[in-house]
């Protein structure tokens, strides 16, 4: 197997792994713990899966690469263990939907209109949120749109972690291998 594909295939499923089980952590504990299934806490955790894009570019640059690593090979096998991660995000995020009978955003969208009239907020404004709910429930329902979208919510922090970690690791001077 190509050395590129291999460590691509190795670290992006690391991450995946990682996303993986923050995804089986929100689906069993959200209901209990409130910040599980926070924005930021999510990209945290994102950005912790990530981390396995310098780690897999950097055992590259040592192992195959004698210690040195051209900054659009590391930017490279970078994107590509970022799709890879990012599609096992996508594809366990289709399981559990499937495993949850699809509830999440019914679930979703009955939270996020409980919180608006908590809020305050007005019969006119519900009635639009509602209606925006219901076209984005539609789209959802819809694998064509739901998985590319899912696949997008991982794909800017592997992009940018990638795009560090070329640019970092392309010095053989940062973190140098070990003879």
């Amino acid at each position: 197997m190509n050395p590129t594909l291999r460590y691509s295939l190795i670290y992006g499923l690391l991450a995946g792994a990682v996303l993986a089980a923050f995804v089986a952590a929100v689906g069993l504990l959200h209901h209990a713990l409130a910040f599980v299934a926070s924005l930021a806490f999510g990209y945290a955790v994102m950005l912790v899966a990530m981390s396995f894009i310098f780690v897999g570019v950097k055992r590259y640059r040592d192992l195959e690469g004698g210690g040195v690593i051209r900054f659009w090979r590391a930017f490279g096998l970078g994107l590509l263990i970022a799709l890879i991660a990012g599609i096992a995000y996508a594809l366990v995020w289709e399981a559990y939907l499937a495993a949850t009978h699809y509830a999440f955003m019914d679930e979703y969208i009955a939270t996020s209109l409980a919180k608006a009239r908590g809020a305050g907020k007005s019969a006119a404004d519900i009635a639009k949120m509602t209606a925006d709910f219901d076209s984005m429930r539609a789209m959802y329902a819809n694998p064509l749109y739901r998985l590319p979208m899912t696949f997008m919510e991982v794909a800017p922090v592997g992009l940018l972690v990638a795009l560090f970690s070329a640019a970092l690791l392309r010095n053989p001077r940062l973190l140098p291998a070990r003879g």
